[in-house]
């Protein structure tokens, strides 16, 4: 093999297309943007949204409710899941929540659900906990405490 005999795969390249070079080349005379309108003209653009003058999709369909453009995004986590992690009672903070593998990331609010049964007192110490998760470690004889 010697550099000379070297060539390039067949189809691995393209000619480019070279428009408005006369009819026989087959995109010539209007160069394949079809006759007159917006999209035809030269450094013609319009954004994905515009609908031409027509009433935008976004203007007629109805607004309803409220949605906080800052939501508070919280870890949850079942009372089940608390019941299988934590087998003997004792203060559960968010370090210990992250180190068994329940939250991702210890930045973030955590909030307990009542999803599930609870018979171990815990005393917990999260940033937010649903009425019937208050309820169940009540009654499992724990404690819970709102830190920020």
């Amino acid at each position: 093999m010697r550099l000379y005999s070297l060539q390039k795969p067949h189809g691995s390249t393209k000619k480019r297309k070279r428009v408005g070079r006369g009819v026989g080349s087959g995109i010539g005379k209007t160069c394949g943007k079809g006759h007159k309108g917006q999209r035809s003209r030269s450094g013609a653009k319009h954004r994905a949204w515009h609908e031409g003058g027509q009433m935008p999709l976004i203007r007629r369909v109805p607004k309803r409710g409220f949605r906080s453009v800052h939501p508070v995004k919280y870890q949850v986590i079942s009372v089940a899941a608390l019941a299988r992690k934590f087998s003997s009672g004792g203060d559960v903070t968010i370090a210990e929540l992250r180190e068994q593998g329940l939250i991702k990331s210890k930045s973030k609010p955590v909030k307990i659900l009542g999803d599930g049964e609870l018979n171990v007192a815990l005393n917990l110490k999260v940033q937010a906990a649903s009425k019937s998760a208050v309820i169940k470690i009540s009654e499992a004889g724990g404690k819970l405490e709102y830190v920020k």
